[in-house]
């Protein structure tokens, strides 16, 4: 096979997160009194919860400090959290379940590259808290992507090669991190057309004729 491991992004790609993230932003941004809708909500996908949190207050004119932010972020982290309560086993598709199944019947290794923070408790309830052979994510690492410092982490690990794993993606911050660090990215979603990434998924099960 051409490679021997698969890094996945979680949210869009594991799981579908974006509701509850829109959610805690949304309630955030409202007590604030700044306009935010989904197509804002869109710039925020993969990249960090500071980084998020600045491109919400772009539309305040006002001025925060850097303690205020960090309320801010915490409070938005706090309601995603508890939004995240709801999430189940059930919210892990057949098709998604399938298809790591079968990968890792060939012997492939899996990780999860993610920028989030929430990623562990994420995988504990969708029923796949020890499903992975490594995970990185935003406890681990010092930059977000387009950084490649995730999937760094998360091939070393695994103890691969950027050359020898496939990332899979759907943000574009993500495919280009993939790049960057000298993977092949196999994308989908929001990031499907991105000319960056090597193959170009419809549906998660694509990634089998990617990983062959």
């Amino acid at each position: 096979m051409k490679y021997q491991g698969v890094i996945f992004d979680l949210d869009g790609v594991i799981c579908s997160t974006d509701r509850y993230h829109y959610l805690g932003w949304k309630a955030l941004a409202d007590r604030l009194g700044i306009p935010f809708n989904e197509t804002d909500n869109n710039r925020l996908r993969g990249v960090s919860r500071m980084e998020s949190l600045n491109i919400v207050l772009e539309k305040s004119d006002k001025t925060y400090t850097e303690a205020e932010k960090q309320a801010m972020a915490e409070e938005k982290n706090n309601t995603y959290r508890a939004l995240l309560h709801q999430m189940s086993p059930a919210d892990l598709s057949d098709e998604v379940k399938t298809t790591l199944d079968a990968l890792r019947a060939r012997g492939l290794k899996l990780a999860i590259g993610s920028s989030s923070r929430n990623t562990p408790f994420i995988l504990e309830r969708l029923g796949l808290g020890n499903y992975f052979d490594a995970v990185a994510d935003g406890n681990s690492i010092t930059r977000s992507k387009p950084d490649p410092e995730v999937f760094l982490k998360a091939a070393d690990m695994i103890g691969l090669a950027p050359a020898a794993c496939v990332v899979v993606e759907d943000a574009h911050a993500g495919v280009e991190a993939a790049v960057n660090g000298g993977f092949d990215c196999a994308a989908m979603g929001d990031a499907k057309e991105d000319v960056r990434a090597r193959y170009h998924l419809n549906t998660f099960g694509d990634l089998m004729k990617a990983a062959e």
